[in-house]
């Protein structure tokens, strides 16, 4: 077994997924669906479906919430 290689291979996923940050957010984010409510297969969709978007942020926390978009003025008539 190549642990060095292995610990590449997890370095290079983490980063692909946004950093250390980014997977706190993913774990914070499983927290959340894992102590909501719903069927166990409901959470697994959930999961899975949190999972497709590395680092997603809870809007329950505020320091982990998502920043605010600016407004984009309408077009000129």
């Amino acid at each position: 077994m190549n642990f060095k290689r292995i610990s590449g291979q997890a370095k290079k996923l983490i980063d692909q997924r946004g950093g250390t940050e980014a997977l706190k957010g993913d774990l914070e984010e499983l927290k959340t669906i894992a102590k909501g409510k719903g069927s166990l297969g409901e959470k697994a969709k959930a999961a899975g479906a949190a999972l497709k978007d590395p680092g997603q942020r809870t809007a329950s926390d505020p320091e982990t919430s998502p920043p605010v978009p600016p407004a984009t003025p309408p077009p000129a008539s």
